[in-house]
């Protein structure tokens, strides 16, 4: 009977450790990335930037083609260059630096160039998604944190509704642990924020329990996408800098999605320097 009990309580104490050290990562990176976010311009775009370098160079690691040291060094330099463009609000020289750096990564590139090319626009695309949702001047802060904690809240509330409650799985083929009520959790948990924010008179609430569900929704589709990626390369973790988290590509898959979502419709609405008042005035 004792050696049944132990082994539960055994289990149970790595998920623990887990999840201490999640906890611990998020109370380091929250504040950073909001303060960043909240003082915007070059300090914003300088951790953008950078965790664009961070997602390419883990992408060539996850799919084997971080050796090519030409290869990453063309990508982060052109993602770097990209940089000070963006935080001087010229996107359309940023657009064109990043069109340079897909070209010269497809050079340097082995076969088959196609995955270091996905690698680089997906940095790039969270790298200039991230800067333009903050621009605009009078709503571009309150944008992004609705983004963000639209996407930690799915990631929370999935994380907890599915450790709860179980059950059938999402999408077992990719990712064998994600389930339903987890999907369903962290979609509910979504809602929430974005109601939170029509209360606290940042918008009206229809639109922004809209905006709230297509982030959640874009947030699990990333989540999926990574799992899937790393899952074709045989990888279970793109890094280990974050502890509990493992890489930048596995904490920041949802919020990739999500933001480049937000910045699409944003500039459909309202053009690359109104993305932010697009996204919360209606």
């Amino acid at each position: 009977m004792s050696e049944q009990k132990a082994e539960p309580a055994a289990a149970a104490a790595p998920v623990s450790r887990n999840l201490v050290m999640r906890v611990v990562s998020a109370l380091v990176l929250v504040p950073v990335a909001i303060a960043a976010a909240y003082v915007g311009g070059w300090y914003w775009t300088a951790l953008v930037t950078l965790g664009a370098i961070g997602l390419f160079v883990e992408w060539l690691m996850v799919t084997g083609a971080a050796g090519n040291v030409p290869l990453t060094v063309t990508g982060a330099g052109m993602l770097a260059i990209a940089g000070p463009f963006l935080a001087l609000r010229n996107v359309d020289a940023a657009l064109v630096m990043l069109a340079l750096g897909l070209i010269a990564v497809a050079y340097r590139a082995s076969a088959p160039r196609s995955w270091a090319m996905a690698g680089f626009l997906y940095a790039a695309a969270a790298q200039v998604s991230s800067i333009v949702v903050r621009l605009d001047a009078s709503e571009g802060f309150v944008a992004l944190v609705l983004v963000l904690l639209v996407v930690w809240s799915t990631d929370i509330g999935g994380y907890f509704a599915g450790r709860a409650i179980g059950g059938a799985k999402l999408w077992p083929q990719v990712s064998p642990n994600k389930t339903w009520a987890g999907a369903i959790g962290g979609f509910v948990a979504s809602l929430i924020v974005a109601g939170g924010f029509a209360m606290a008179g940042f918008g009206k609430t229809g639109p922004l329990l809209l905006i709230g569900a297509a982030l959640s929704v874009a947030s699990q589709f990333g989540d999926l996408f990574e799992s899937a990626v790393k899952r074709r390369f045989g990888v279970k973790d793109s890094s280990h800098i974050i502890p509990g988290h493992g890489g930048l590509m596995d904490r920041l898959d949802g919020y990739v999605a999500a933001v480049v979502l937000a910045a699409i419709f944003g500039i459909l609405r309202g053009g690359a320097d109104g993305v932010g008042r697009a996204l919360m005035v209606w």
